[in-house]
């Protein structure tokens, strides 16, 4: 009697864990078409750029203010970034929260120095004249960059809360999801960037 009690409470368990095993996944899977559905946001932002950015309006262009040494120092802090979350992650598998905080950690501080130079790149444009009204051009810029920084800073205040959850609780089942669900978002954002980078500073420096 009592074995037949331990096998069901055995399938029980068995069958919760694949329960959660399934939600987990369902989750990461969920927001892989969350992600296809910001691909078609910022497909749509980088056409209207490609659309706009030789409106001028007789001001200036590309050229005339990009600091691509700055860009680039902004370039690495993000891609650095990307790194070290995934040491971040590769500490969550193991059950090891000291170093996932860690890690998480410098991750966030390498993702505020970018938005950090990305509010200084905006505020010397505007106190230049070269605000997003200037031209449809700066318009499109503006637009591009800081819908990719606000983005940026939503995954800083994921990033945060996820810090709490992990010191407070540990690295759980449903932690270890939500932070590969940021990880992906992080390195989407990676990736977007790059198409920024070379899309928006590179090709208009020319």
């Amino acid at each position: 009697m009592s074995t037949t009690h331990m096998n069901t409470h055995d399938a029980h368990a068995a069958g919760a864990h694949e329960e959660h095993h399934d939600t987990g996944g369902n989750t990461v899977f969920g927001f892989w078409i969350y992600l296809m559905t910001d691909c078609l946001l910022f497909a749509s932002i980088f056409a209207t750029y490609a659309v706009l950015f030789m409106n001028t309006a007789g001001g200036v262009s590309g050229k005339d203010i990009f600091e691509l040494d700055f860009v680039l120092a902004e370039t690495a802090a993000l891609l650095v970034s990307s790194i070290t979350y995934g040491f971040a992650m590769i500490c969550a598998f193991k059950k090891n929260r000291k170093g996932t905080l860690s890690w998480l950690l410098v991750t966030f501080a390498l993702g505020a120095i970018f938005i950090a130079m990305e509010i200084y790149e905006f505020h010397h444009l505007i106190v230049n004249d070269h605000g997003p009204g200037s031209s449809a051009f700066l318009s499109a810029f503006f637009t591009l960059v800081g819908t990719h920084g606000l983005h940026v800073t939503a995954g800083l205040i994921w990033m945060f809360i996820m810090m709490i959850e992990v010191a407070k609780t540990g690295l759980t089942n449903r932690s270890i999801t939500r932070l590969s669900c940021l990880s992906l978002f992080w390195h989407f954002l990676d990736v977007v960037w790059i198409c920024v980078f070379t899309v928006v500073y590179l090709m208009g420096a020319v």
